[in-house]
């Protein structure tokens, strides 16, 4: 879920890099005029000590304005599926297992249709292909016999049909459970009117050509210019600021892990006419 920090840290990331667009051992882009950019208040003592140096701090810092704008659904919505390590390859009356074993963090299901149903197995990271391949032909056996493996190659018998084999990972999905609206403060403090001036411009144009912040759950923040204050009161002591108010709409969000599905099962029951006992069919997968 996006965070209060989470979103200070985009604004600061997205500062810093229109201030230092090649790394911040090249010079600034405000006329190489030394910044530093975080999030919260600056600490006296220290910016004291870099605004004597010919320094600029650059601080992002959450206002006390904020509104609850939770207006849309709460659907799950998929983020990122894991890239499936096995495959599963038919050919005439085989099944030949590939690939790599996946590591713990990427589980895999693997599937093979035979005869219309499905004969399911979840793969360990202990496992070997030839080891999968001997599991799933073990639990195909229990009904089509003559069922077997040699290494990683599943052989059926001419009575098995064959009409899919599948591998099934994991995957993340999200939804938003509140969208909220935050005003950001981010204050220039420097020695000079003119370092004020070169810091802030860069920084100005780089949050008024973002539209949205990309949040680490895949979300987007909506970034919206509200004001810009300036201040010369406290110059007798060098220092001069100016600050860009900007609100930012983000969602606070909710994340779960999700298994693909690799088979479905449907059953039907039908009825005759005037009849109160239905008639079972057989339960279909596909």
């Amino acid at each position: 879920m996006a965070d209060l920090s989470d979103v200070e840290n985009a604004l600061v990331s997205l500062i810093a890099q229109a201030l230092y667009p090649n790394g911040t051992g090249q010079a600034s882009a405000a006329g190489g005029v030394p910044c530093v950019v975080y999030a919260g208040w600056p600490v006296p003592a220290q910016l004291d000590a870099d605004l004597a140096a010919g320094k600029v701090h650059i601080s992002v810092f959450p206002r006390a304005e904020e509104r609850n704008t939770t207006r849309f659904g709460q659907d799950w919505q998929p983020l990122a599926a894991n890239t499936p390590t096995l495959t599963l390859t038919v050919s005439a009356q085989t099944v030949t297992v590939g690939g790599s074993i996946p590591p713990a963090n990427n589980p895999h299901n693997v599937v093979v249709m035979a005869n219309g149903k499905p004969y399911v197995y979840a793969v360990l990271t202990t496992d070997t292909l030839p080891s999968i391949a001997t599991a799933l032909a073990a639990l195909i056996a229990a009904d089509i016999a003559g069922t077997g493996a040699a290494g990683a190659v599943i052989t059926l018998p001419s009575t098995g049909r064959i009409s899919a084999a599948r591998v099934g990972v994991t995957g993340t999905s999200a939804r938003e459970i509140r969208r909220q609206e935050r005003s950001f403060q981010i204050t220039a403090w420097a020695d000079t009117p003119a370092h004020r001036d070169a810091v802030i411009g860069p920084v100005d144009q780089a949050l008024a050509a973002t539209k949205f912040l990309t949040m680490p759950d895949g979300f987007l923040a909506r970034l919206i210019y509200r004001n810009s204050p300036i201040s010369d009161a406290m110059q007798k002591t060098r220092l001069y600021r100016r600050d860009l108010i900007y609100s930012v709409e983000y969602a606070t969000t909710q994340t779960e892990t999700e298994t693909q599905i690799t088979e479905e099962q449907l059953g039907i029951a039908v009825q005759r006419d005037g009849s109160t006992a239905p008639i079972q069919t057989p339960t279909i997968y596909f």
